[in-house]
Parts: C-alpha cells; structure tokens; sequence
C-alpha cells in the first residue's frame, strides 16, 4: 500500500512536504507545477486572478525543483520516493524534469481544470482526448529515467474514465493517480475506484476527501493500491495513524 502526499497548487514546495516527510508516508509530491512557456504564462493569468501557483520563470524551473528536493532532504528520516508533478503542452519538460537529481516519479497533469490551463490541450482537457493522453503518457515513459504517474479526475462529463485509464495503462505508466470526485457529495466515488480495478492492472492510486482511517480504509477496500491525501494535510500533520489502515481487508 503506497502512502502519497498529493500535489496543491502553490503549496506543496518543499518546506511544506519537508514537514510531512517523517510522518509515514511512501511518497511526497511537489507541486503542481508549469513546465513550459504556454503553462507558464497561463499560470501568471490564474494568479491575476487570485488564486494560488507556483511562479517560477521557465529558465529557473529546474533548478526550482532541484532545490525544493534538496530541501525535503534535509529531513534525515525521509526514505522514501519524491514525485513531481507537473503542467505541459508537450512531454519534452516533462521528459526533462525527469533527469533531474532525486526526482523518483513524474506525475502528468491530466487532472487540473483551471481554464487557463484547459485551454491550452493540457491538464483535465487531456481527458478528452485518450489518444492524445496515450501519446503523450507513451512519450514521456520512452525516455524518462523516472518513474511516470499520471492523475487523472473522476466523474468528467462527456468522459470515458475506463477507456481513459486503459489508455495510460497500454503507454506503460506505472501508477494511476485518481481523483475519485463525486459531484454533490462529500466522500469519494469508491465505485469508480472499482470499475478502474477491474479493468486495468494498473497501480491504482485513489485521492478524494480522505481525511481520516475511515475513508482511507474505504478506499483500499475498493481496489485501490495507494491513496493520497492533500488539503487534510494542510497544517503539516498527517491526522490520523496511517499504519492502522488494513490492507488484510483489500477486496478479492
């Protein structure tokens, strides 16, 4: 069972994750960040208007990452894996940001619905398009010297989640990250998580309104092989021992 920080725009830097890297999670994941001009530009729009990014010049982006890595490190009883995840029009940054010193995963964003970002092809609008996403996922697994997650979201309309996730499963990814939101209602869609699971053999990471070993029990009970947690981990502190969840009780 994979133990995951998810990404917060503007928020998950490396101080933050830093904070949360001796509290029994697998993986830590900074970001999400925008890695190329267009993404870049389109963040510099979201932030006008009030909302919280990551503003880093395109010409500083890696060193950006590498720092916030070196920073994380300096927690000694961090082991485990660092991901980044990251906003691009095509898979060459991501590609890039890969080769960096200490990046373990990229994470693909095919989850973020700012408008600025859709417009561009990228993020939850790469959803629309499974031929697009497997080209891109397949590109970035080609030549990544890191592991490849892509997160998607649940519950898109005019979307195929099984068709989207068989289509990350067969460029060769190695984790799903799903945002298993379920529209009007304050828990995740377990159902979704399932359907996943038994149509792929993909490393199934579920996120949504886990906040507690309840609903992240709930959650590995319904397929998932990991999940993550992010605005529960708001204030730094993970709050609930993360060793009691069961994996004894993982569906057959």
């Amino acid at each position: 069972m994979l133990k995951v920080l998810a990404p917060m725009a503007g928020i998950t830097d490396g101080l933050f994750c830093r904070k949360l890297a001796h509290q029994g999670l697998d993986m830590i994941t900074l970001g999400g960040y925008n890695v190329d001009a267009p993404t870049i530009e389109a963040g510099e729009r979201i932030i006008q208007r009030g909302r919280s990014e990551f503003d880093i010049p395109l010409e500083n982006i890696s060193n950006h990452i590498e720092q916030q890595i070196k920073v994380i490190k300096e927690n000694k009883l961090w082991n485990g894996w660092i991901s980044v995840n990251l906003r691009s029009t095509t898979p060459s940054p991501v590609i890039k940001v890969s080769k960096l010193p200490g990046v373990d995963v990229v994470e693909i964003n095919a989850h973020c619905r700012q408008p600025e970002i859709m417009d561009l092809g990228c993020g939850q609008s790469l959803l629309n398009d499974p031929d697009k996403l497997h080209l891109f996922t397949r590109e970035v697994v080609k030549k990544a010297r890191s592991k490849v997650s892509v997160k998607i979201r649940a519950n898109v309309p005019g979307t195929d989640i099984i068709a989207i996730s068989q289509s990350v499963e067969d460029a060769g990814a190695d984790f799903l990250h799903v945002d298993a939101m379920k529209p009007g209602y304050s828990h995740a869609d377990y159902e979704v998580v399932s359907v996943i699971k038994d149509s792929t053999d993909l490393f199934l990471i579920g996120n949504n309104s886990i906040t507690d070993i309840g609903s992240a029990q709930k959650m590995i009970d319904a397929g998932a092989d990991g999940f993550s947690m992010a605005r529960a981990l708001i204030n730094g502190e993970v709050p609930f021992d993360l060793s009691m969840v069961d994996t004894r009780k993982w569906r057959i």
